[in-house]
């Protein structure tokens, strides 16, 4: 009985999916379209949590300005718990990257002097076969090749060449004083 009603639904199920989902580029066995449809489209296409977004993404993280994403297949960014993703100054996946939760990836940082404004590095590039662990951060103007593995709890501030393996290292902050004022003087602008 449970074999037929998964052979009923599953046909039902895939053609919902690839209508909500219109960029859900996935490898055969990856997951099941229930899956699909418990884990992600109830709270994203019914309940309206990241409903715009065209690819699976779960209810707990956020994606921003989604339109900016040029991602390929076997990637859906946000779909593991947690991740938030600003793409407003462009991001760009390859093909078979994985995100881990609570991965944060901003591709745009404030002005050093003015917090309103928006910084000079913009956009992030990520190549394929990349994976990315739990708790990262990826900032503003990385490259990231392919065929790279980053490890949990990992700032990535720079480029990272191809085939290499990336660990977090048991350093300190490093603190630069900065010269000149900041640009924006909070105490004399009108507030809403």
């Amino acid at each position: 009985m449970k074999q037929l009603l998964k052979n009923i639904s599953e046909p039902v199920l895939r053609l919902l999916i690839h209508w909500a989902y219109p960029r859900f580029e996935r490898q055969e066995g990856y997951t099941s379209y229930a899956h699909i449809f418990i884990h992600f489209f109830l709270m994203q296409k019914i309940v309206g949590i990241n409903r715009s977004v065209p690819w699976p993404v779960h209810f707990t993280s956020q994606i921003i300005e989604w339109q900016k994403i040029e991602k390929g297949i076997c990637c859906d960014p946000g779909d593991c718990k947690g991740v938030y993703i600003n793409a407003h100054g462009g991001l760009k996946i390859g093909n078979n990257v994985e995100i881990a939760p609570n991965t944060v990836i901003s591709t745009v940082n404030h002005h050093k002097r003015d917090f309103r404004k928006i910084g000079y590095k913009k956009g992030i590039t990520i190549g394929n076969n990349v994976w990315i662990g739990a708790n990262c951060s990826i900032l503003a103007g990385v490259t990231i090749g392919d065929n790279v593995v980053i490890g949990a709890g990992c700032t990535i501030r720079e480029d990272v060449p191809s085939d290499t393996v990336v660990s977090q290292a048991a350093e300190s902050l490093v603190y630069k004083p900065q010269p000149g004022p900041h640009e924006w003087d909070y105490t004399t602008a009108r507030l809403m």
